[in-house]
C-alpha cells in the first residue's frame, strides 16, 4: 500500500522559542520522497533531525519571533513492523501519566473477568471502550487521563486510546500509544491509537474505529499523549494559529475489528 501524507503547521512565536516537532513518519519506512522544512517570515531555518525511542523522529527548531510554518510530506510504502524486548514490554505494563492503569485496574477486573485468551481480552477491551464514549470533539482537557475520560464517557482520540492503553495494561498487557497519519480519517487530522502486545507483535487498537488500522502511518511511539505530541514548545512563546493534515492511500482496505493488525 502506497500512502501519501503532509502537514502543515503555523505558529506565531511571541518569545524565541526552542520547539521539537513529531510529524515525520518514523524509521520503519524507506520514504519514496519526503521534504521537511521550516520558515519565519518566510525566511528558511534548518530543523536539526534527533532519534527518539521506537524509531520516532523529532525535528527541533531554534524559532526567532515572527510567523513561523513548518511543512512535511511523504509518499511512502508499507513499512517495517515494530519489534520490542523484554525491558520495553514491562515499562508498557506501568501507570504513567494519562494512562493511570494502577486506578483503572478494578474496573478492568470486573468488567472482563473470565475472558481467557490476550486476543479476546483486546477485542474486549477496544468494545467496551467504544461503546462507552462519545467522540466529541473539543469535549476533553490536554490534562484528562484514563480516569477522567471514564467519567466523563466522551472525549476524542487520544482519550479512548488512553482509557484503552489503561485498561488493558490493569489486564497486565502491555500497552502503549502511538501517533499516527491515518488515510480514511474524517474529518483529517493527527490520529492517536492504542498498541498493545499481543501473539508476540504489537497490535493496533482504535476504538473510534475512524479510519482502518492497517493504513495508518506511525509518527512517534511512547507511553501516552506526553512521549507522542506533534509540537512541544520547551521554552519561550509560541501560539499555534494554523494546523492542515494531509492523508491518503492508494488502497483504502476495509477494517475487519475481528483481525489482529500491526502499523507498518
Amino acid at each position: 500500500m502506497k500512502r501519501d501524507v503532509s502537514s502543515r503547521i503555523a505558529l506565531n512565536v511571541i518569545r524565541p522559542a526552542e520547539l521539537v516537532f513529531a510529524i515525520a513518519a518514523s524509521r520503519h519506512y524507506s520514504p519514496e520522497s519526503e521534504r521537511v522544512s521550516a520558515t519565519v517570515d518566510g525566511s528558511p531555518l534548518e530543523p536539526e533531525e534527533l532519534l527518539d525511542a521506537h524509531g520516532t523522529r523529532l525535528h527541533r527548531v531554534m524559532a526567532p519571533a515572527g510567523r513561523f510554518v513548518m511543512e512535511y510530506s511523504a509518499t511512502l510504502p508499507d513499512g517495517a513492523s515494530a519489534e520490542a524486548d523484554e525491558v520495553e514490554r514491562l515499562v508498557y505494563l506501568r501507570q504513567s501519566r494519562y494512562a493511570e492503569s494502577d486506578a483503572m485496574a478494578p474496573t478492568a477486573e470486573a468488567e472482563f473477568r473470565g475472558i481467557q485468551g490476550a486476543a479476546e481480552l483486546l477485542a474486549a477491551v477496544s468494545s467496551w471502550v467504544g461503546t462507552r464514549l462519545s467522540y466529541v470533539p473539543g469535549s476533553s482537557l490536554p490534562t484528562d487521563g484514563a480516569t477522567r475520560t471514564l467519567l466523563a464517557r466522551q472525549g476524542v482520540c487520544r482519550d479512548y486510546a488512553h482509557l484503552c492503553i489503561a485498561l488493558l495494561r490493569g489486564l497486565g498487557i502491555p500497552a502503549r500509544m502511538v501517533s499516527v497519519y491515518a488515510p480514511g480519517l474524517s474529518p483529517m487530522d493527527f490520529h492517536a491509537v492504542a498498541e498493545a502486545w499481543i501473539d508476540g507483535a504489537w497490535r493496533a487498537v482504535d476504538a473510534t474505529t475512524l479510519a482502518p488500522r492497517s493504513s495508518l502511518v506511525r509518527i512517534a511511539t511512547g507511553r501516552d499523549a506526553a512521549d507522542t505530541a506533534f509540537l512541544t514548545v520547551v521554552s519561550g512563546r509560541a501560539d499555534l494559529v494554523e494546523l492542515t493534515v494531509g492523508a491518503t492511500a492508494d488502497v483504502l482496505p476495509d477494517d475487519d475489528l475481528d483481525h489482529l493488525v500491526s502499523i507498518g
